[in-house]
């Protein structure tokens, strides 16, 4: 029942879900990042806020391109009876580790607007922290706020339909 009612039904579902969650997300993960590196400056802070916008366009890229390989991990660790928090679970660990991996080194470059070998360089140096807070954000912020929605949603609608 949870699989039904707090995951998008269809492709407009979809695109609401990741919306949610990839604004969220950015406005923390990228600020946080960025702060944790050049330290916490209000100037920081708002030039963070110049280049989200293109870090977001960014996400949104990388979400479609790593969805079915992280489903493919996602299915070769939890079996299909296993619960939905297990599937979520492990579903939010393979897309935040792929898009880690990816967002270490393409974020980088956004936000330094440069492209260097530095992220590279530093890459496992950076990566951990990373990939820590942005587990966090979208373990206990993001995801449980737009499958909330979700869920407000299918209800909604499911009344809409029932009268």
């Amino acid at each position: 029942m949870d699989f039904y009612m707090k995951l998008p039904r269809s492709k407009k579902e979809f695109a609401l879900f990741m919306a949610i969650i990839s604004i969220i997300s950015v406005n923390i993960i990228a600020p946080l990042i960025t702060c944790f590196e050049l330290g916490f400056h209000f100037y920081i802070w708002h030039d963070v806020l110049t280049v989200i916008p293109f870090i977001w366009l960014s996400v949104i890229v990388i979400v479609l391109l790593t969805y079915v390989p992280a489903e493919k991990m996602t299915s070769k660790i939890v079996a299909k009876e296993d619960s939905f928090n297990a599937h979520i679970v492990v579903n939010i660990l393979c897309t935040v580790f792929l898009m880690s991996i990816l967002l270490t080194i393409i974020g980088t470059w956004i936000g330094s607007r440069s492209i260097t070998w530095d992220p590279i360089v530093r890459f496992f140096y950076k990566w951990p922290r990373n990939f820590a807070i942005s587990l966090f954000v979208e373990m206990c912020i993001a995801q449980p706020i737009a499958r909330l929605a979700m869920l407000k949603l299918h209800l909604w609608n499911d009344t809409k339909l029932a009268k």
